[in-house]
């Protein structure tokens, strides 16, 4: 059976209960399900399923000559051994940059500081009018000097260990030289152990693609498991045929990585749910996206609710996350690349925690208070920039979180350190449908995300320091399967591959960083991998944010949006009833963007101000006229991410000035309450300026309401 006359069978399933079942029942079912007499009859048949698929493939996969296997185990042994030549000639050179390291802290921050507070202590000691001031300062005295003879003595002994490790410096330079020659050998040699194993034509036909994907989804979901699934009734029994018969929705499961933990029934379950939820889902990439929802979350995704949303759902309602991306995919609110994505790619959007009206609020709050991390074409810190614009770094305010607030509405409000900020990454760049997923190292939370260009880490160290979640464990392995992934059907030599190590029984191994050493069949499909990566001249991208993963502000030099300001964003407006209309972009100091202040294009049409939370204050000024003098209450239209923030504004260079409250707006627009500003007839000037520790807020304008029998026309 086809991919669609199994979709048609499994929607026509008229009996099929539309709601799920819970994500704890589903999980026990999957895991803890005893077999009943139709179970144990089920999971023979599966079984036996496996059992003839084996004989078929083994009689029908390429034979490979024993030669050439061994010689290919001899170029991997060699290379292994390389990489730990390689491994120690490093630790014996940063022995060395270490006893340097002691050396210089021995004379500098411990003689130094030593240096330092003798001078202080003596000073203190010529200073002293008493017995107990002279006493207190030569105890001082004496603990410095002390702790300067202590210094002396550790250089002594410090300077000997590097004099005697700088010995040996040439010949580690030359041991690590000489490994590295050796690895590129080796590694030049396993290449062609791999290519002289001739399975490039085996590997490159489709022919058997079906059997694999079915044998291998078999291995994984196991037959007990399945069987488990399929004993709750006919429903559940006939969605199990549906997939078995269904060649291309098998090949297409296994190339995305299978059920979350092989839970294939559930999969199977949500996707039939799905395709009675929606009339679109046939049509890419919908049904990409689909079938993504159902692998990632035949596991249960546990859902992150607000803390004061006691009744909100424990998991992560699959059926409705696809209609959440489907309603904001036909409505043009997501990324425009996101049409293009993979079934393997989706997975890594659709997996949050997040409740769906989150991700809706996310969008909306990113286009309304800064629409230049929308729109920007760099696609490194596009969505993502807001961590380096808005999440102060610092655990200090976390204590003011809200339990009204959802987790992510928090971090907005109170920033965080390397976990949270790594956190609301994720969480923008899914609410736009960017794949992400989670990059710690050790003792720092860092992320990497899809760009056209490849996937790059943000927030942390490159490639090579931390790991990713699930089966790719070291980073650079997961970078690998992106690179390959992106080539196309060549990377389906490198699946092939791995589903015939699933024939031969090997196990699982998805990486050469892994810490456990693939067998020959896996072996075989990571330097294919690697070939195939090597053909398509794969980019490697290197990190971007590194200075500001546990920093405050960025040192690096941040592209301004460039925006034209017309006359028409310039003109001030005054009614029939004289109130007055400034838009936020009519400034006359200063006139256009510096980088505390930025001029951007508004989602609700001309321009909109935005004063960043970096950098040091800056004021702006509006010079405009009045029809009449008087007092005015004057309000404004904003969109702020965090409480207890204001603006002070004075008029005519008055040297009082009137604080304007800023709404907490959780990114939304809102108006501020009003104040009263006084204003002459003509020609004015409002000053608005910030002070202390500052968040940012964006305007789109200002409006001045005259106060009744206030204003006169003098």
């Amino acid at each position: 059976m086809n991919f669609t006359a199994s979709l048609t069978f499994a929607v026509a399933l008229t009996s099929l209960v539309v709601s799920l079942p819970s994500a704890s029942a589903a999980k026990k079912n999957a895991a803890q399900a005893t077999l009943t007499a139709t179970g144990k009859e089920l999971e023979a048949n599966y079984t036996q399923q496996m059992e003839t698929l084996k004989k078929e493939l083994t009689r029908a996969l390429p034979s490979v000559n024993s030669q050439k296997k061994t010689n290919l185990t001899a170029a991997r042994e060699a290379e292994s051994a390389a990489i730990k030549q390689i491994e120690e000639a490093r630790k014996r050179m940063g022995e060395i940059s270490s006893a340097k390291g002691l050396v210089g802290h021995a004379k500098g921050k411990w003689i130094g500081g030593a240096n330092k507070g003798i001078s202080s202590a003596e000073a203190k000691l010529k200073k002293a009018k008493t017995a107990a001031e002279r006493e207190d300062a030569k105890k001082e005295l004496a603990h410095w000097q002390q702790n300067k003879k202590d210094g002396e003595a550790a250089l002594e002994e410090r300077q000997a260990k590097l004099d005697a490790a700088l010995k040996n410096k040439e010949k580690y330079e030359k041991a690590l030289k000489d490994a590295e020659k050796t690895l590129a050998d080796s590694k030049a040699a396993t290449i062609a152990a791999v290519k002289n194993l001739g399975l490039t034509k085996q590997l490159s036909s489709n022919k058997l693609d079906a059997k694999l994907a079915r044998y291998s989804i078999l291995t994984e979901a196991t037959p007990a498991k399945l069987a488990a699934f399929a004993q709750q009734g006919g429903e559940q029994k006939d969605l199990i045929q549906s997939m078995l018969s269904a060649d291309d929705l098998l090949v297409q499961m296994a190339v995305a990585d299978g059920a979350k933990d092989g839970n294939y029934g559930r999969a199977m379950e949500i996707y039939s749910n799905i395709w009675k939820a929606s009339d679109k889902v046939g049509v890419s990439p919908l049904r990409r996206l689909a079938l993504a929802i159902s692998l990632e979350h035949a596991t249960p995704v546990k859902q992150r609710n607000a803390e004061a949303k006691e009744d909100a759902p424990e998991f992560v309602n699959p059926v409705k996350r696809y209609l959440h991306y489907e309603k904001a995919f036909l409505a043009g609110e997501l990324d425009p690349a996101f049409k293009n994505l993979t079934t393997w790619d989706y997975r890594m959007v659709v997996d949050g925690e997040e409740p769906d009206e989150i991700l809706t609020w996310g969008r909306e709050m990113l286009r309304n208070y800064r629409p230049d991390h929308v729109t920007t074409n760099d696609y490194r810190w596009r969505y993502v920039a807001l961590v380096r614009s808005d999440i102060k770094y610092g655990s200090q305010d976390n204590k003011y979180d809200k339990p009204d607030l959802q987790f992510f509405q928090n971090i907005l409000m109170n920033g965080g350190i390397c976990g949270r900020r790594a956190f609301i990454g994720r969480f923008i760049l899914r609410a736009f449908g960017i794949p992400t997923t989670a990059r710690p190292q050790r003792g720092h939370g860092a992320l990497v995300h899809w760009t056209p260009d490849g996937w790059v880490p943000c927030l942390g160290a490159g490639w090579g320091s931390g790991w990713t979640k699930g089966r790719y464990d070291r980073d650079q392995d997961f970078l690998a399967t992106t690179q390959a992934r992106a080539a196309g059907d060549a990377f389906m030599m490198v699946k092939r591959a791995q589903w015939i190590g699933d024939v031969a029984g090997e196990p699982r191994v998805y990486g050469l960083q892994s810490r456990t050493n693939p067998e020959f069949w896996y072996g075989a499909s990571l330097y294919l991998q690697k070939n195939v990566i090597a053909s398509a001249k794969a980019k490697t991208l290197a990190a971007v944010g590194t200075d500001i993963g546990e920093a405050n502000e960025t040192k690096e030099h941040v592209e301004i949006a460039k925006v034209k300001i017309t006359e028409k964003d310039r003109k001030v407006s005054a009614d029939k009833k004289g109130i007055i209309t400034i838009p936020a972009s009519a400034t006359s100091k200063p006139t256009r963007s510096t980088g505390k202040i930025l001029f951007l294009d508004s989602v609700l049409g001309g321009k909109q101000l935005h004063y960043s939370r970096t950098g040091g204050h800056q004021i702006f000024e509006y010079t405009f006229k009045a029809p009449a003098a008087g007092k005015y209450h004057l309000t404004a239209h904003v969109v702020t991410p965090s409480w207890r923030q204001n603006l002070f504004v004075s008029a005519n260079r008055a040297k009082d000035k009137v604080e304007l409250p800023l709404p907490h707006t959780v990114g939304l627009w809102e108006k501020t309450e009003a104040v009263v500003i006084e204003l002459t007839k003509g020609e004015n000037v409002l000053t608005f300026s910030r002070e202390g520790d500052v968040k940012g807020v964006t305007i789109k304008d200002f409006t001045l309401t005259p106060i009744s029998r206030q204003v006169t026309q003098r």
